[in-house]
């Protein structure tokens, strides 16, 4: 039998045992460019931070479903275009994440701020801070990006 059309299934643990967690976020892309960081709300690790919105993955659930319930608990808007852009893992003192970062250029609804954050529309370089470390990395994929137009 074959294994070149098996897809890996990436693993649950780190070689050291400890569980991680899968986290769906979405990077909000206007058509001018303009990205939507969110602050971490108070009573959540890094309180303060900006970050780009999203959250965990429940059980049995898909990336794009998850993206798609957290834009609704935390912005009230409806997830209506979704492309999987990049996927890394960082490790937090709180926690080891693979997060799943998603291009969101359509959506229905008017960003309301439910879980009473603050948000900002940012163009490079940004001008909110601090940023949570594995957010980083997406300001140099959009550099990129933009450099390679």
């Amino acid at each position: 039998m074959s294994t070149d059309n098996l897809t890996q299934v990436p693993p649950t643990h780190t070689p050291d045992g400890r569980k991680i967690t899968e986290v769906a976020v979405g990077v909000l892309v206007q058509p001018d460019g303009k990205f939507l960081l969110a602050q971490r709300p108070e009573g959540k690790p890094y309180a303060g931070y900006w970050e780009f919105p999203g959250g965990k993955l429940e059980a049995g659930e898909s990336v794009e479903a998850a993206l798609m319930r957290e834009l609704k608990e935390e912005l009230d808007v409806t997830l209506r275009t979704c492309v999987p852009w990049h996927t890394i893992e960082h490790d937090y003192p709180h926690a080891y994440v693979r997060l799943h970062f998603c291009k969101v250029t359509a959506w229905d609804g008017t960003l309301r701020a439910l879980e009473g954050q603050d948000f900002a529309w940012q163009t490079l370089p940004i001008s909110v801070h601090p940023v949570l470390p594995a957010t980083l990395p997406v300001f140099e994929w959009m550099r990129e990006e933009t450099t390679v137009s």
